[in-house]
């Protein structure tokens, strides 16, 4: 069974378009309208247009197209924030906040016209995020799946805790995890495909795929499709195999 899948996007439109066009021109190569579009998280912060991409998957996804839009830990961040200032994510680090720089959160505000985020008293610019964000964002975003299985696949933004089952896993696991999952070698039965860390090309280990190829930092964008245990990147010039390689 076939489906695509679209890295971590932080707030670049221009790229997520084009990995849509590139996703279509393979759908009509191959004859295929119905394979699910899997999105892995992380739609804002960082990237100059954080509100157009939240609007456009928003719409996209409560449009009955086969659009599927994970919850990354960015996402997550800034729909708390936008809920209550004041509480903290426990996969945040305890020294940062979301205006932090390094975070990106005052980027992602900008782009809704909230400006100077990060140098104004915390309540003045909730304030100002509450009367400038559609209502619609927030409660969107902080009701994203975390989790999406299909055929012999699973799609979640992080990863997971090796040898925890699927139904105990906690959300700050599968939004924030790190080495404990990418330096595991173990099979997890179904091709774990993420996003979360970057690396600088759609990277394929066996039993998971990484697809976080840095948009955040100035990178790509990747999109690919899954063919079983097969993955193609999609490239204007058409279908790229990505070969597995060593963990």
């Amino acid at each position: 069974m076939r489906s695509y899948a679209i890295g971590d996007i932080h707030g670049h439109i221009d790229l997520l378009r084009a990995a849509h066009a590139r996703i279509a021109a393979d759908r009509r190569d191959v004859g295929d309208s119905d394979a699910p579009v899997v999105h892995l998280g992380d739609l804002v912060d960082r990237g100059p247009a954080s509100n157009e991409v939240v609007e456009y998957l928003r719409r996209g996804t409560n449009s009955g197209d086969r659009w599927i839009t994970l919850r990354g830990n960015h996402d997550s961040l800034f729909a708390r924030f936008l809920a209550n200032p004041a509480a903290r994510d426990p996969g945040l680090r305890a020294d940062l906040t979301y205006l932090d720089r390094r975070i990106g959160g005052a980027t992602t505000l900008a782009s809704y016209g909230v400006m100077d985020a990060g140098t104004r008293p915390v309540a003045e610019v909730h304030a100002d995020a509450l009367y400038l964000v559609p209502v619609t964002h927030g409660p969107w975003m902080a009701t994203l799946p975390l989790t999406f299985a299909y055929d012999t696949t699973l799609f979640v933004h992080a990863g997971l805790r090796p040898g925890v089952p699927l139904g105990q896993q906690t959300e700050t696991d599968l939004m924030w995890i790190r080495a404990p999952f990418i330096d595991d070698p173990r099979d997890h039965g179904a091709l774990i495909v993420h996003g979360h860390t970057p690396v600088e090309q759609p990277s394929h280990y066996g039993n998971r795929l990484n697809l976080d190829t840095g948009a955040a930092y100035g990178g790509p964008l990747c999109a690919v499709v899954i063919e079983g245990r097969d993955v193609f990147e999609l490239t204007d010039a058409g279908r790229v195999p990505v070969l597995r390689v060593p963990q």
